[in-house]
């Protein structure tokens, strides 16, 4: 990854989900074909769990409305106790480096949603990456979608 191909890219709306609505409850699922390098968006009012694979190299975001701010939370799996910390390490590594690629992917994926939310391409984007062990468990600041337009 690194270089955004929207050739290898492509969004599907599902359960009532629309270019536009919802925007409470608007969930994303990204996931990465490591065979094709391709990307495939998932915009739901679910996360779309029927799309995982074994390699865990999904994202997850959804739009919360949090003490009158509306935010962009995404989670990704960083390990659980039987993930090996050299594991965890790398899985830390990629997400935090690929991250910037990956919200430009989502952005572009749910751009119309944006152009009709004006306000939302300057709300906060907080990563979650979830890990048993406290080295990469960590919540950290990625600008706006805006940056990632």
């Amino acid at each position: 990854m690194s270089a955004f191909n929207p050739q290898q890219f492509s969004v599907t709306y599902r359960q009532g989900s629309t270019p536009t609505f919802p925007f409470i409850g608007r969930r994303y699922t990204l996931t990465h074909s490591e065979q094709t390098d391709d990307l495939f968006l998932w915009i739901d009012e679910k996360f779309a769990v029927d799309q995982l694979n074994e390699q865990r190299n999904e994202l997850f975001a959804e739009w919360l409305h949090k003490d009158g701010v509306d935010t962009l939370y995404v989670y990704v799996f960083i390990g659980n106790e039987q993930t090996e910390k050299s594991v965890q390490a790398i899985r830390y590594a990629i997400f935090k480096q690929e991250m910037p690629y990956l919200l430009k992917a989502l952005r572009y994926g749910d751009a119309t949603f944006f152009n009709a939310h004006p306000a939302l391409d300057r709300s906060p984007i907080y990563v979650h990456f979830h890990s048993s062990d406290k080295d990469f468990h960590s919540i950290l600041y990625f600008q706006t979608p805006s940056h990632y337009a």
